[in-house]
């Protein structure tokens, strides 16, 4: 759990990783059984070990069923094949969800008193913690002190969501969902290191199209999904990074471990992200802003006119959001990245013109989409150049939207270190 270093997953495991899930005694553990089953359908090789109080919560037939395997808490059970060592030797990845306080402070601490803390401190692959406590437990001096000895580690501590906890109260320290978990997981073990690289960074992301209203009911609009920037923001939380997502109407799940504000209008999107970038590290606008807005908006629907006619519209220019926190930079060595979703056209070709809006925003780097006919847009898949204000050109063949956030962090924490 303290050692840095590449973990080849299909070396270790035959081309089936292996998932050690651990689950400790809070009410969340119910949920660790749908995380279980996403990762035993997508061919995972998955072996749980809950403490004993999370087996007064959900029990061992459970857990059996949906792994297959037998379940323990003990390291007396099997005791020949010593499991308090060969579990978290052979692992390629180890998740705790809920990880509870007690739990942390184990971890922090080296106690091995179980089979879950006992595999721990023999693995030697990536360890994710996902949190689930009341928000005063969570909020704790003690254990924030855990949180940060266990980051300083190298261990991925997802920052809990935030919502309905035990009984009625409410606040941060829900356990993330697990499709959220899973994929933050996934992301983990495709890039299979225990390093995360971005640990210790705030970093900012923008998603999702902006809409600017015409009336009550109508509004300009773009057709930007915010996949790319949810797989941003992923990939980031999944590296380390304390992460904001600025989505602008976006309807997909919250990311696990990323703090998202919702925005609607570019001028909303402009007061966040400015706000926002004042602590960050690096912000990626991968939002689609509208460039036009109407000069006024009717207080009522527009009504069709009795001749057929259409009424005018005045458009006035949006500020660019991009350009403004490019070229007044809130902290010294922060690093930005826009997007450019680019058609050639008789002034040049995508990449030409993509080359004049670099050194016009004044970014660092700029990711290039060819959007001809509509491609990329609402697709799991994408392709792009990312170019460098420094001359540097890096083709991302197509391939998934999370393949293509994780060439653009690489580029990000190469400018950052």
């Amino acid at each position: 759990m303290t050692e840095a270093h590449a973990h080849d997953t299909a070396v270790s495991s035959g081309g089936r990783p292996r998932v050690v899930l651990g689950v400790s005694g809070g009410i969340a553990a119910y949920k660790a059984a749908e995380l279980l089953r996403r990762f035993t359908e997508s061919g995972h090789d998955v072996t749980v070990v809950p403490t004993a109080a999370a087996l007064e919560f959900v029990g061992a037939p459970t857990w059996a069923a949906l792994s297959g395997k037998p379940v323990a808490t003990d390291v007396w059970t099997g005791v020949h094949e010593v499991p308090h060592v060969r579990i978290g030797q052979e692992a390629d990845l180890v998740v705790i969800a809920p990880a509870t306080a007690d739990l942390l402070a184990k971890a922090t601490h080296g106690q091995a008193d179980d089979l879950l803390t006992s595999t721990l401190l023999t693995a030697r692959c990536p360890v994710v913690f996902a949190p689930a406590m009341h928000t005063e437990m969570w909020e704790h001096p003690a254990t924030r002190a855990n949180v940060a000895t266990l980051r300083e580690r190298g261990v991925l501590v997802i920052e809990p969501a935030e919502g309905r906890l035990t009984g009625k109260d409410t606040g941060k320290g829900r356990l993330p969902e697990p499709d959220e978990i899973f994929e933050v997981c996934r992301e983990v073990l495709t890039r299979g290191t225990t390093t995360p690289d971005l640990a210790g960074r705030r970093v900012v992301v923008s998603a999702g199209g902006t809409r600017e209203y015409l009336d009550p009911v109508r509004f300009l609009g773009n057709r930007s999904s915010g996949l790319q920037g949810h797989a941003l923001a992923r990939a980031a939380a999944a590296r380390g990074a304390e992460v904001t997502l600025i989505a602008a109407n976006v309807t997909l799940p919250d990311p696990a471990g990323v703090k998202v504000v919702r925005v609607e209008t570019t001028a909303q999107l402009r007061e966040e992200v400015v706000a926002a970038a004042a602590s960050a590290d690096s912000v990626v606008m991968a939002a689609a802003p509208a460039d036009f807005r109407p000069v006024s908006v009717s207080d009522a629907k527009i009504k069709r006119a009795a001749d057929g006619s259409a009424p005018p519209i005045e458009l006035t220019q949006n500020p660019d959001i991009l350009h403004e926190i490019s070229t007044e930079r809130a902290r010294t060595g922060q690093v930005i990245v826009g997007f450019a979703a680019e058609t050639g056209d008789d002034t040049g070709s995508v990449l030409d013109l993509a080359r004049a809006k670099l050194a016009r925003k004044g970014c660092d780097l700029l990711v290039v989409n060819d959007v001809t006919g509509g491609a990329v847009f609402g697709s799991p898949d994408n392709e792009a150049v990312v170019l460098g204000a420094d001359g540097s050109a890096v083709e991302v063949p197509r391939g998934s939207k999370s393949a293509l956030a994780h060439v653009i962090w690489d580029q990000v924490a190469a400018r950052l270190s």
